[in-house]
């Protein structure tokens, strides 16, 4: 039996597993909006009946954020890329994203992409990781900014003690297992990828193009979902829903579901913990999602269909 014959069982046991929680947290939504729909239904009708200059500006910052994962995609690698089936690759890479758990879509349309380019399998996937590295970097900085910039906006909950300790003991078992048995291959692949970044941040166009694509793609999702609430009329500081959003897109970003239904919930539950009253949430929700998911949702997996096609991907 080869490796490969070995492998597939394992892989179709682990795409059950996602598909069976990628379901269960869906009907959980569904059940939460079932139960919440006349809130949700406000929400709609306070959405359809708002200010349509901000609603503009959102809809101006979402087509933007293609063009920056696009520039962000290009820092990652050395090699020149095709501007126009790059834009497009991420494009569809954020619709095949919402049809799979965990941001594989994207990646894998990405590391399709780069394949296809010439580029070998290993450095292909080392650039999909770095772009995903300078993307959390880039998040966890305007955080710290933000907090640093607006004290007093938001409180950071608080931890027990059972929590630190679960998370202490974790650590330290992750620690033990990549120090010990995968201590070789762990460090052949960290110098590996430390070369490859070496010859990125070698070129400093290529690594303004990483982290200025990385940071311009964060802040205008933030600036998507604060022309929302202008739009809606939520009386919320712009610092404050910027952080809101960096909170709950990074604990949605931990379930392994795709970003239907997962960021809705937390995201809501965000802004309505903050003095966002429910209909207002709703439509802040709504919009936001309408913009970056729902409307460039069948046209982005279009996008995707003609680049297979075109062998592209």
């Amino acid at each position: 039996m080869t490796s490969e014959e070995i492998l597939t069982p394992l892989r179709r046991g682990r795409l059950y597993w996602h598909t069976a929680l990628t379901l269960a947290v869906l009907v959980a939504v569904a059940l939460l909006a079932r139960r919440h729909w006349p809130v949700l239904e406000t929400g709609a009708v306070r959405l359809a009946v708002a200010d349509q200059g901000w609603l503009l500006v959102a809809a101006a910052a979402t087509l933007l954020t293609w063009p920056c994962s696009a520039l962000a995609q290009q820092g990652a690698v050395p090699r020149r890329l095709p501007t126009g089936p790059l834009v497009a690759g991420q494009f569809a890479a954020s619709a095949a994203n919402q049809v799979l758990p965990a941001g594989l879509g994207g990646a894998a349309v990405n590391l399709r992409f780069l394949i296809r380019r010439g580029i070998p399998l290993g450095d292909a996937a080392t650039a999909v990781a770095v772009k995903g590295t300078a993307g959390g970097i880039a998040r966890g900085a305007l955080i710290v900014g933000l907090f640093a910039a607006s004290p007093g906006v938001l409180h950071l909950p608080h931890i027990n003690g059972e929590f630190v300790a679960v998370v202490s003991a974790a650590a330290a078992l992750a620690v033990l297992v990549l120090a010990g048995p995968l201590r070789p291959r762990c460090r052949q692949a960290l110098t590996a990828v430390r070369a490859y970044v070496g010859a990125v941040h070698a070129r400093p166009g290529r690594a303004a193009a990483l982290w200025g694509g990385s940071l311009a793609f964060v802040v205008l999702h933030c600036a998507v979902l604060i022309a929302v609430t202008r739009a809606v009329a939520m009386p919320l500081a712009p610092a404050r829903v910027a952080l809101l959003y960096l909170a709950a897109s990074s604990a949605a970003a931990l379930l392994p579901t795709p970003g239907l239904g997962s960021l809705d919930a937390v995201l809501a539950f965000a802004l309505t913990t903050t003095g966002a009253t429910a209909t207002a949430a709703a439509s802040a929700v709504l919009g936001y999602r309408l913009l970056t998911v729902w409307l460039p949702l069948l046209p982005g997996l279009g996008v995707l269909a003609v680049l297979v096609r075109r062998r592209a991907l």
